[in-house]
């Protein structure tokens, strides 16, 4: 499954955003996997490249993910495609500074999640998504995963579908059961609407009422471990 990825303009351009750096990592969420993340740490440090300060700066935030139980190698990627962008320190560390603060904010909404989860909805936020929106996924069915509905509701921003409409289909489908087939299905589909030329917005929309929801196999309970998200932190 590919997601379009946000355009950055010309190669090698000296002027490169925050935001293209954070949004070149994962289409946002989670196209950058675990399995990415660790074969990065069999590479040669890359960081080295950077100035001594910068490189001590991305250091010091790192160290602060992991002793807040973030995963910090989600910061080492958006430093990584900074480099790989060509884009000057004080971008950089703006950059990783952001998706720090979005994985904070990620995980304060919807508690303990695995990081693959969390780093989906830090992109998610970064789309433009507001916490408050996310809040409907703090509770789930044991073994269900919110990992492909953020992935794929991240994407659908970024092409052009309004963030409230984009919030209220997913929330929607995720409330009726929809699984991730289901929200695969929506993408391929909106994708090739959009791609013939209809209004994003409207295109969800359509696409929405004709996707049937599967009804939860079973109320109530979250999984084990995360029964203190039913608290507010």
């Amino acid at each position: 499954m590919r997601f379009r990825r946000t355009p950055f303009g010309a190669p090698g351009s000296r002027r490169v955003s925050v935001r293209a750096v954070r949004a070149a990592v994962l289409v946002f969420g989670a196209s950058v996997t675990l399995r990415t993340l660790r074969a990065q740490e069999t590479e040669p440090d890359r960081l080295a490249r950077l100035d001594a300060n910068t490189r001590f700066t991305i250091h010091v935030l790192m160290d602060s993910a992991e002793m807040a139980g973030l995963p910090s190698s989600a910061l080492r990627s958006i430093a990584l495609q900074g480099i790989s962008l060509k884009a000057d320190s004080k971008t950089i560390v703006a950059a990783v500074r952001q998706e720090l603060a979005n994985l904070r904010t990620a995980r304060t909404t919807l508690g303990p999640v695995e990081p693959e989860e969390l780093t989906a909805a830090a992109a998610l936020l970064h789309a433009g998504a507001k916490p408050g929106q996310l809040e409907k996924f703090r509770v789930r069915q044991r073994g269900r995963s919110d990992l492909q509905a953020f992935t794929i509701w991240a994407d659908l921003i970024t092409r052009g579908v309004p963030s409230e409409d984009a919030s209220s289909a997913i929330t929607k489908l995720w409330d009726d059961g929809a699984d991730d087939a289901t929200f695969l299905s929506l993408w391929n589909n909106v994708q090739s609407d959009i791609l013939r030329g209809l209004n994003p917005g409207a295109a969800l929309q359509a696409r929405v009422r004709e996707t049937p929801g599967r009804p939860p196999t079973a109320k109530g309970q979250p999984p084990e471990g995360q029964q203190e998200n039913t608290r507010s932190e």
